[in-house]
């Protein structure tokens, strides 16, 4: 090879890949083969090159093989990330974020949600000042079990955090890189990625895209895992609602209980003094005094994480620079009140 070639591939190498598919194989996997071929091949006509991060739990070592096999005969860059135990996809997910190199970083599930020719729809939003887009299988094709338990979730999603998305499920996301280091995922938090990035201040679109006839079979879940979403619901309300002001939380509901046990000995009160009503032996005294405990140790849980959050805010960013504009005649940065402009999104 001459120098000019291996010049070019050493700066191709250095510069990374545009973009980086990140595949998690946690709880099934469909063709894999075939998968890669097809979004490889519209990745290609829209003149891109890419790398595959394949991220496999330890539950799932049989697709391995076929892995390999792809490792083999691709043309792309290709790398098998084997993890060492049951950790779930959303530890997947954070390895594979971790390794992608390129500018822009798509996930996939292990099986086809989508058509690929959606690609090109969302790079344009990308383009268009996007920080990330998920796809949105519409129309949905598949079974009107899956639709109704689809549009109940996100109905109790849309009370909960007031996000306006209709398929968060949906595996398919395109990001830019900076919106993956600024994520933290773990337990079930993959399925609330694009909820994650709003509350960083990043802005995310909603892309609607064909679904894939392999996506239509019915999915039925034990009653173990709607409890485990409902849990994770919990967490994301109590993330983007409260994770800066702790005491907004703990501080209502703990006034709230302990408000609630001293009206209820208050009330016992009244009748012990002008209606001379014995107090031994009743049961609503205590319930009195233990809602007012309950509620000074839930205000005092509030007033822990207020200073936790004081204590650690040197090294909380509560904000996302969107844009600096710099003087172009002096190069250098200026103050809002100058001629130049810093534009600061707020994450609150």
């Amino acid at each position: 090879m001459s120098s000019i070639g291996r010049m070019k591939l050493r700066g191709e190498a250095e510069s990374g890949p545009d973009l980086s598919v990140v595949v998690p194989i946690v709880e099934r996997y469909g063709d894999l083969r075939q998968l890669t071929a097809e979004f490889s091949a519209e990745i290609a006509r829209l003149g891109l090159r890419a790398e595959w991060i394949f991220v496999v739990d330890e539950v799932q070592r049989g697709a391995l093989p076929e892995l390999r096999e792809i490792q083999r005969t691709s043309e792309q860059e290709v790398v098998i990330v084997l993890l060492g135990g049951a950790f779930g996809e959303s530890a997947a997910l954070t390895v594979g974020l971790e390794r992608a190199r390129g500018q822009r970083i798509a996930t996939l599930a292990s099986y086809f949600q989508v058509e690929p020719r959606g690609l090109g729809a969302t790079f344009a939003a990308l383009d268009a000042g996007a920080d990330m887009v998920v796809g949105r299988r519409y129309p949905r094709t598949d079974s009107a079990f899956n639709r109704i338990q689809s549009r109940l979730f996100h109905w109790i999603l849309r009370g909960v955090t007031s996000a306006g998305f209709h398929d968060i499920s949906c595996g398919f996301k395109v990001m830019k890189r900076q919106v993956a280091r600024e994520l933290n995922i773990y337990g079930g938090l993959h399925r609330f990625i694009p909820i994650l990035a709003q509350n960083r201040g990043f802005t995310v679109h909603e892309v609607p895209l064909a679904q894939r006839s392999e996506n239509r079979s019915t999915r039925f879940h034990g009653a173990g895992a709607y409890l485990g979403r409902l849990l994770d619901l919990l967490t994301v309300f109590f993330l983007v609602r409260f994770t800066r002001r702790p005491l907004r939380f703990f501080g209502l509901l703990g006034t709230a209980l302990f408000a609630a046990g001293f009206l209820v000995d208050l009330v016992l009160a009244i009748q012990k003094v002008f209606f001379h009503t014995g107090l031994s032996g009743r049961v609503v005294l205590l319930l009195g005094v233990l809602l007012m405990v309950l509620g000074v140790q839930t205000l005092s849980l509030g007033l822990l994480g207020e200073l936790v959050i004081f204590t650690h805010a040197r090294n909380v960013r509560e904000y996302q620079v969107a844009e600096v504009i710099r003087n172009p005649r002096q190069g250098v940065l200026q103050h809002p009140d100058g001629k130049g402009e810093v534009r600061v999104r707020n994450l609150r």
